[in-house]
């Protein structure tokens, strides 16, 4: 039997070290914690998939909470039997020792087991839906109060005329242009265009 651990954090810039140490504590090798950064509400997850492929019977699968295995309901059931079923692992969710598949596998244990993990299943899908209404809303809000999203515009400095034109006739150097300017070269050229196209000479 050999134990394996799973991660799971929703984007890049979210921080795993909090489940690694519990994954740590629990004496997982590092070599057997598998980490996705990636939204929950599937399981097109390269690492999980690789878990998956690795567990053999017999083996045991912590995970910290049910969330972190993923928020769509449906999904979360459909891979619990996986697990359990189809590659016969043991599985405990740290956060939730009803949900330990090692202990009370009696049909009574089986329900009880069931049961919570319907109930936590709804739950994590539950929260995932009223954030991503958080979200929305608070986007309406802020445009509401003309706040822009995304990434800032970045506007031309007023002698931008002055520089276009001696970038044009070989008197700037383009790399110390976009210095100046502050502007990517896409961008650059794309405000060159519309600087024409309002009739200004360049």
């Amino acid at each position: 039997m050999a134990t394996f651990g799973y991660v799971r954090v929703s984007s890049a810039d979210q921080n795993e070290d909090r489940q690694m140490i519990t994954m740590n504590e629990y004496g997982i090798p590092p070599n057997r914690v598998f980490t996705d950064k990636q939204s929950g509400k599937d399981f097109e997850r390269q690492a999980y998939k690789s878990l998956v492929e690795n567990l053999m019977p017999g083996d045991l699968l912590y995970i910290k909470s049910i969330d972190r295995l993923g928020r769509n309901y449906d999904e979360i059931q459909n891979q619990w039997r996986i697990l359990t079923k189809e590659r016969r692992v043991d599985i405990v969710v740290i956060d939730m020792p009803l949900l330990d598949t090692r202990r009370d596998k009696d049909l009574l244990g089986t329900l009880i087991a069931d049961l919570v993990l319907s109930l936590i299943s709804f739950v994590a899908q539950s929260e995932r839906e009223n954030i991503r209404q958080r979200q929305a809303e608070g986007i309406a809000a802020g445009k509401a109060r003309g706040v822009r999203f995304g990434r800032p515009v970045k506007t031309p400095p007023e002698n931008f005329g002055a520089l276009v034109k001696l970038w044009k006739h070989g008197n700037l150097p383009l790399s110390l242009l976009l210095e100046a300017t502050g502007l990517r070269k896409t961008t650059f050229y794309r405000r060159v265009r519309e600087f024409q196209a309002a009739g200004k000479q360049v």
